[in-house]
C-alpha cells in the first residue's frame, strides 16, 4: 500500500497535466488582477468618498458566487473599522430590505449587472435615496446605469475550460473589495488597538496584545529605594518572584535594576550591608505600557533579559516577564 508520504513527491514532472491546469488557472487570475490594478480610476475614489461619509452601514449584496464574495467583503470591512453587513438580494425582497435605512450605502456585486434578484434592492435604493455602488463587469448593464458609482471590472477570461464558471471574475471582485476596505482603513487611520478590539481571539488577538494587558502592577512590583540595604532588596526580590528588583529615588523615578547577574558580579562578604544603589545596573531597559507585547518579547530577546519595567515618565507602573508573554501566546 502506498504511504501518504510517497504520494507527496517533490519530483513530479513539472509538465504534469494537473500542474499545467493549476498554473493556467493562476496565470489567468493574476492577469485579471493586474488588469484591475491598471484600470483603477477616479470612480474608485468616488466610491471611497461615498463610503467614508456614512453615518450608517455599508450593505454588501450579491447572488451566487458574487454573494459569497459579498459576505467576505462585508466581513473584511467590519473588521477594519467600516461597519458593514451582508444582505441576500432574494431575502431582501421578502423583508430584509428593512435592514437598510437612511445613512447606509449599498455595494451591489454582479458580474453581468443583470442579476434579476437585484431588482428590488436597486429600486429600494433609488426610492429612498440610498447611495448605490455597483461592482460589475458590464458598464452598460442595468446595475451600472442605476448606480451612483459604478466600478467596472476589466474584461478577463474565466479559468474554467468552458469559460463559464466564475473564477477569474470572482477573484478580481474579491480583490477589489479588499482594496476598498484597506483604502478606507488608511483614510480613517484605523489603529492597531481598535483592530485588537475587533479581533480578541486567535492569533491576531495575541499578536495585538499590549504590554498593559499582561503586566504586573501595584503590590506585585519589586521596588526599593536606592539607599535601602541589599538585605532589603533581596527580601523584596524573593517575595515578588520576578528575578529582579527595581531601584527608585525619593520621587519614585526608576534609577536602575538589580538582577541575579548583578548579585553574582558583586558577591562579597559585605554584599548584604551595601546600599542597593551601589549594586544596581543603571539605565535599566524599559518599555511603554501601550507598546505591543510582541515588541516586549523582541526587546527582551535582543538584550538577553527576562524582565522589563513598564514606565511612564521614568516612573515604574508595572513589570512584564518573558513568561507572561509566552503564557499569553505572544512569541
Amino acid at each position: 500500500m502506498t504511504s501518504p508520504k510517497a504520494l507527496m513527491r517533490s519530483d513530479i514532472d513539472a509538465e504534469h497535466t494537473d500542474l499545467k491546469s493549476a498554473k493556467r488557472v493562476l496565470g489567468l487570475e493574476v492577469d485579471g488582477l493586474r488588469a484591475l490594478a491598471e484600470g483603477l480610476d477616479g470612480s474608485f475614489i468616488e466610491a471611497l468618498d461615498v463610503l467614508q461619509g456614512l453615518t450608517g452601514h455599508v450593505v454588501v449584496a450579491g447572488m451566487g458566487k458574487s454573494g459569497h464574495v459579498a459576505r467576505k467583503i462585508a466581513a473584511t470591512m467590519a473588521s477594519t473599522g467600516t461597519p458593514a453587513l451582508f444582505v441576500h438580494p432574494a431575502e431582501a425582497s421578502h423583508g430584509d430590505l428593512g435592514m437598510i435605512k437612511g445613512g447606509d450605502a449599498i455595494i451591489a456585486l454582479s458580474n453581468s449587472g443583470e442579476t434579476a434578484e437585484m431588482a428590488d434592492l436597486v429600486a429600494y435604493a433609488k426610492r429612498f435615496d440610498i447611495p448605490l455602488i455597483a461592482i460589475t463587469g458590464d458598464a452598460g448593464s442595468a446595475l451600472a446605469e442605476a448606480a451612483n458609482v459604478a466600478l467596472i471590472l476589466p474584461p478577463c477570461a474565466e479559468a474554467c475550460p468552458m469559460g463559464l464558471t466564475p473564477t477569474t471574475s470572482s477573484t478580481v471582485m474579491l480583490a477589489l473589495g479588499d482594496a476598498i476596505a484597506v483604502a478606507l482603513l488608511e483614510r480613517e487611520g484605523f489603529p492597531p488597538d481598535k483592530f485588537h478590539i475587533f479581533h480578541p481571539g486567535g492569533r491576531l488577538g495575541r499578536k495585538l496584545l499590549k504590554v498593559s494587558d499582561i503586566m504586573h502592577v501595584d503590590d506585585a512590583l519589586p521596588l526599593v529605594k536606592g539607599e535601602a540595604p541589599m538585605s532589603d532588596a533581596l527580601v523584596v526580590m524573593t517575595e515578588k518572584s520576578k528575578g529582579c528588583v527595581g531601584i527608585v529615588d525619593d520621587d519614585g523615578l526608576l534609577q536602575g535594576v538589580i538582577t541575579d547577574g548583578d548579585l553574582r558580579r558583586h558577591m562579597s562578604p559585605d554584599l548584604l550591608a551595601r546600599q542597593s544603589a551601589d549594586v544596581m545596573t543603571r539605565g535599566a531597559q524599559t518599555i511603554r505600557p501601550d507598546a505591543l507585547a510582541s515588541e516586549a518579547v523582541r526587546l527582551m530577546n535582543s538584550r538577553a533579559i527576562t524582565n522589563l519595567f513598564v514606565v511612564v515618565d521614568s516612573r515604574p507602573i508595572g513589570i512584564i516577564h518573558i513568561h507572561d508573554c509566552l503564557r499569553a501566546g505572544v512569541a
